[in-house]
């Protein structure tokens, strides 16, 4: 193939900034996906990462194409650059350069942006600044269409979880006997969610798993197969462990005890417990959040609270843990290490990397560092941060927010826990088949035109480029993902496993109905309009943190000016500069 080589560099610096900018998608994109299924506290922060990185990853590489494909040739007209295709290259690298910068200031702040608007407003900024405005197709095909999509997905999504959580609430959550009732729900939820998963696959056509020449019934069999096989190994297997385990109250269980079926119900009465032991059949999800009555009590109790802001121990943004104890932990290092304490021991130190010996630059000590420094998010508490924002305008009085939430069962929540799991995985895989275009269609027109010469609008994305992206989401997320969560979650409404289910699977089936028409949509803006329509089904419209909303409005509305300047500046620089 006619290889450019004479623009080597082009590719290069294509494949460096197209790394940052799959990075930040995963350090603040993939937050929407998990943000609220580790707010809920249904998933560890550890069991976050590991689920997200196998669905990011596999979303990205088995059905990102498409969406790839749309962000590559429909933005802008291709078709211009047919006498120059370098130019189109270079424009492709100025756009992602514009993306990534814009996109890492943002993650830095912690304001959590839509990556599709970073992307889309630098390709813009590149064909202006190139072509003209009249090169950007600015029609239903092209721009128009992105917009659109922007507009009405975070009011589809949040119509979509308000639904869903109004029927879970007067269905099962409001009713006597909840828990039963929800027994009885969860196999049509599983059957739902997994339904939407299966959707996903064979609407969009995978080409690692070729099921993109399926016909329409099998499409369709395919589906409801999947559906229904979910729900018949709910019943059979997974049911009678839940009544064993939460009505009859069994701690002897395991959760290896799942596959034994209907044999469970056969095993006898429960042992009493030991006396010296307790036992938790199922954690407080609602711990830390007062309801109505008892946050009216303690501030009776002490009239100066209703005044503040919510008492909480205020934590370092970076680590989590209190302010005082990381400045006492760095001077009790130095202390300790007077003469011999580097600069750099002393700070990752403080921020709680476990104490070496010698010089921070030996082999065993740079491989402490760099452990740390990738596994640091992983025993983060997002749950907890988000209430320690101590005189935080943005967030304002938690307390009282949260208070205006109703509690429900929380063994029936429990079992929302499994759906919610089983939903943040559908919008994670969602995300990365989706997102993944971000960084991923700039560096494939980078590509086809370095190793083509030519300018094809139509042409397979090379699976290098989708895994290659794949990866950079999944360590950014490990990286750097926890800084986002902790400003989604609970800041914006009181979260729990029932509402967090309805909020990702809202959002999911916004995704999946975008993937389906290849409209790359933001999820974020799916995630935050869900999250706003659960919110309102408390019945208080001062259950959500509107202070925060805007916030995040705000960073949609300059995110596409800004890149498109970054972009297109840059842009005009490098093409009208002096030669000699």
């Amino acid at each position: 193939m006619p290889y450019l080589h004479q623009f080597d560099y082009i590719f290069a610096i294509g494949l460096i900034f197209a790394f940052l900018d799959a990075w930040n998608i995963g350090a603040n994109d993939v937050a929407n996906s998990f943000a609220t299924s580790v707010s809920s506290r249904s998933l560890t922060m550890k069991q976050a990462m590991i689920i997200a990185s196998f669905c990011e990853f596999g979303g990205a590489v088995l059905v990102g194409a498409r969406v790839a494909d749309t962000i590559r040739s429909k933005i802008i007209n291709v078709n211009r650059f047919k006498d120059q295709p370098e130019v189109l290259m270079l424009g492709m690298m100025c756009a992602l350069v514009g993306s990534s910068t814009y996109l890492t200031i943002a993650t830095k702040i912690g304001l959590p942006v839509s990556t599709t608007h970073c992307i889309v407003g630098a390709v813009i900024g590149v064909g202006v600044a190139t072509i003209g405005a009249d090169g950007v197709v600015w029609g239903w095909k092209g721009v128009s269409q992105v917009f659109a999509a922007w507009v009405i997905a975070p009011a589809i999504a949040g119509a979509f979880a308000a639904i869903l959580f109004t029927i879970t609430k007067y269905g099962v959550l409001k009713r006597e006997n909840s828990f039963r009732k929800g027994l009885i729900a969860i196999p049509f939820y599983f059957a739902l969610t997994s339904g939407v998963l299966t959707m996903m696959v064979v609407w969009k056509g995978a080409p690692a798993l070729k099921v993109d020449k399926l016909s329409q019934g099998e499409i369709i069999g395919t589906i409801l197969g999947v559906a229904f096989g979910v729900a018949l190994i709910c019943v059979v297997f997974f049911l009678p462990y839940l009544y064993r385990r939460l009505m009859l109250e069994d701690w002897t269980l395991r959760w290896y005890h799942v596959f034994q079926g209907p044999l469970l119900l056969r095993r006898g009465p429960v042992p009493p417990p030991p006396a010296d032991e307790h036992h938790q059949i199922v954690q407080d999800y609602y711990r830390g959040h007062l309801t109505r009555e008892q946050l009216e009590a303690r501030r009776n109790a002490h009239p100066g609270d209703a005044e503040k802001a919510p008492v909480h121990t205020e934590q370092s943004s970076e680590t989590g843990t209190p302010k005082g104890a990381a400045a006492s932990s760095e001077a009790s290092s130095d202390h300790q290490h007077p003469h011999h304490q580097s600069h750099v021991q002393t700070y990752v130190e403080s921020k709680g990397l476990p104490p070496f010996e010698g010089a921070w630059y030996k082999p065993k000590n740079l491989w402490t560092i760099a452990t740390w420094a990738f596994f640091r998010g992983v025993h983060r508490d997002p749950a907890t941060e988000q209430t320690t924002a101590k005189g935080n305008f943005l967030v304002g009085d938690l307390d009282d927010m949260h208070a205006r939430v109703e509690h429900h069962d929380n063994k029936t929540e429990h079992l929302y826990s499994f759906l919610q799991v089983m939903t943040a995985m559908t919008a994670s895989f969602a995300h990365g088949s989706n997102d993944v275009s971000n960084a991923m269609g700039p560096l494939a027109t980078i590509y086809l035109v370095w190793s083509t010469d030519t300018i094809a609008s139509k042409a397979p994305v090379p699976i290098w480029v989708l895994v290659f992206g794949g990866a950079a989401i999944v360590i950014g997320l490990w990286t750097y993902g926890y800084h986002i969560m902790r400003n989604l979650g609970n800041r914006l409404t009181l979260h729990s496993p029932s509402r967090g289910f309805s909020m990702e699977l809202g959002a999911a089936l916004t995704v999946v109905l975008a993937t389906r028409l290849a409209l790359p949509i933001s999820t974020t803006q799916c995630i935050v309009g869900a999250t706003v329509g659960v919110g309102l089904c408390a019945g208080d419209f001062k259950a959500i943190n509107w202070r925060m909303v805007a916030w995040i409005y705000m960073g949609w509305f300059i995110t596409l000016p800004c890149t498109g300047l970054i972009a297109g500046c840059l842009m005009a620089f490098v093409i009208n500069a002096p030669r000699w």
